[in-house]
């Protein structure tokens, strides 16, 4: 993305933008850098549990050039879910980029873990429902995330992303990832068929197929051209059936340029196509899953999963109890509100713990892990 290319549209439509909700600027200290972020939180968020979406830029773009481009914020007005956009630190070259296996020392995986659970503290996000999209470098985000902080992310969607070669042996994902590829045939910035150092898009598309254990074949289908002056159409690939209801969708933007699908924003980085809306495809995709899977597959809904595990009295005041229905003995880690682990327990059955010189006044989260360490779920406890 052309940073300078964006700059007067985004100021066009930030007057056209009537109403900003609450457009929130802050910053997180993690790994010793003050790391930034806007915050996108709708009118209709009242305090009840809601997902969130990451939205991240991409290379030498911006947090706040990404909040327009690849816009969620009025899909949040009505389906009521929070928007993040983090942003990067600079390469070298002084440009702003995501750490996703590219090297260098920044910890971006680490910077998005603590934002999750920063924003947690302030708002009440569903732990089990965070998902992660972006544009080109914040696919390559994504798809990092996938791989190594699959424990805290449900779904993905990549928009002119891909993942390096060496990443397809080395991704290590703790669940079955449903994941979204949007992508231009004539990609110049980030090539479709790949090159030395990044996988293709069949490639990517097969390893995740692969991993979930989806269908091999796919069910294609050609999209209305609703848009013949855009110079590409569309072909859509779901590949279905995968574990834990798990799929793998990619739209194949014939004639696309780098570009993100819908967006009203010209980076004149080729072709951008209008017959679909790419930020509205990918909320339809990740509004089905959790971290357990489909949410509406029987026996591993949200609802179920999280009603198997309990910590009440929440908010407590001289002790908790912690018991889970499903298969004991198990085990649980309580991290306090910057993340930063204070206490582990085996659990054989219910089991109460007393606060008194343990824990403090604060909001504390509690991780459930099954036998081979893989978080179940994620509860929220304050401490009065």
């Amino acid at each position: 993305m052309k940073k300078q290319l964006l700059i007067s549209a985004v100021i066009v439509l930030s007057f056209l933008s009537l109403k900003a909700q609450q457009t929130i600027n802050d910053t997180i200290v993690h790994d010793g850098l003050n790391r930034s972020f806007i915050l996108y939180v709708p009118e209709i968020y009242a305090g009840e549990e809601v997902p969130l979406v990451i939205n991240l830029h991409g290379y030498t773009s911006s947090a706040f050039e990404q909040m327009f481009y690849g816009d969620f914020r009025s899909i949040a007005d009505t389906a009521n879910f929070l928007v993040v956009h983090p942003m990067g630190t600079d390469d070298p070259s002084g440009n702003p980029y995501w750490n996703a296996e590219f090297g260098g020392t920044v910890d971006d995986i680490g910077f998005l873990e603590a934002l999750i659970d920063s924003l947690a503290v302030d708002y009440n996000i569903n732990l089990e429902r965070v998902y992660s999209t972006g544009m080109s470098n914040g696919g390559f985000m994504s798809y990092t995330l996938a791989c190594n902080l699959s424990n805290r992310i449900a779904a993905i969607a990549s928009v002119t992303g891909t993942m390096l070669n060496s990443q397809l042996n080395t991704c290590s994902p703790q669940h079955p990832m449903p994941v979204m590829e949007f992508h231009g045939t004539t990609d110049a910035v980030v090539p479709y068929n790949g090159n030395i150092i990044w996988a293709s898009t069949p490639e990517v598309i097969e390893y995740w197929t692969g991993y979930n254990g989806c269908n091999t074949t796919p069910v294609i289908t050609a999209l209305p051209d609703l848009d013949p002056e855009d110079g590409c159409t569309v072909e859509l690939y779901e590949y279905n059936n995968g574990n834990n209801g798990s799929k793998v969708v990619h739209y194949k933007v014939i004639g696309g340029g780098h570009t993100w699908p819908g967006s009203i924003i010209n980076t004149g980085s080729g072709n951008t196509n209008h017959d679909i809306d790419a930020s509205a495809e990918i909320w339809d995709f990740f509004r089905q899953y959790d971290l357990n899977g489909l949410i509406n597959q029987t026996g591993i809904t949200r609802e179920n999963q999280a009603s198997l595990f309990v910590v009440s009295p929440n908010p407590a005041t001289d002790y908790f109890s912690v018991s889970y229905q499903e298969g004991n003995p198990f085990h649980i880690s309580i991290y306090n509100s910057n993340g930063v682990l204070v206490r582990k327990e085996m659990v054989y059955s219910d089991k109460k713990i007393f606060l008194t010189g343990m824990l403090k006044q604060g909001i504390y989260f509690i991780k459930l892990y099954d036998p081979e360490n893989m978080v179940l779920s994620v509860k929220k406890l304050i401490i009065e």
